[in-house]
Parts: C-alpha cells; structure tokens; sequence
C-alpha cells in the first residue's frame, strides 16, 4: 500500500546491528576498566610496576616498602625484613 513491503520484509533486522555495537562496546568498556595501568604508551604515574618503565627491576626494599605501605604487614614484620635484608643485602 505504502510502498514500503519490499524495506520491511527484506530489511526487517536492521535495528540488530546498532544494538549488537552498542552491547561489544560496552562489554570492552568494562573489560578494559580494570586494565588502567596497562597502556600502550606505559602507565600513568604512580601505577604499579612503574620500576619496569624506568628500565630496572624493583627492588626488595622497594617491594618491602609498598607492602608495608599498603598495610599487608605490619610494623614488626616490616622492620624484622628489613634487617634481614640488611645481613643479606650488606
């Protein structure tokens, strides 16, 4: 009647291909979320493994620190380490 049978019949599914696009960008946009420190270009600053862009390993007193910082140890274990690592290291 319209003229437009030839449209709805042969392109009745149209509307799943914006739909389809929206929902992968989505879920890369969530996939993609808990990756902030590992970009192309290197991290931001302060993002973890920031020794590894500097070009050295990080070192044990490095890694005793953050953890002591991050309070996965406390007070006592921390300065019990950091002898050790004073006999080993010296």
């Amino acid at each position: 009647m319209w003229g437009y049978e030839g449209f709805c019949c042969g392109f009745g599914w149209w509307w799943v291909f914006p739909i389809a696009m929206f929902i992968m960008f989505v879920l890369c946009f969530f996939m993609m979320r808990g990756r902030r420190g590992a970009t192309v270009c290197g991290p931001s600053s302060g993002a973890a493994g920031d020794s590894f862009w500097k070009g050295r390993p990080e070192s044990a007193g490095e890694i005793l620190d953050k953890r002591y910082a991050r309070g996965e140890i406390g007070k006592e274990e921390y300065e019990d380490k950091k002898k050790d690592m004073g006999r080993t290291e010296g």
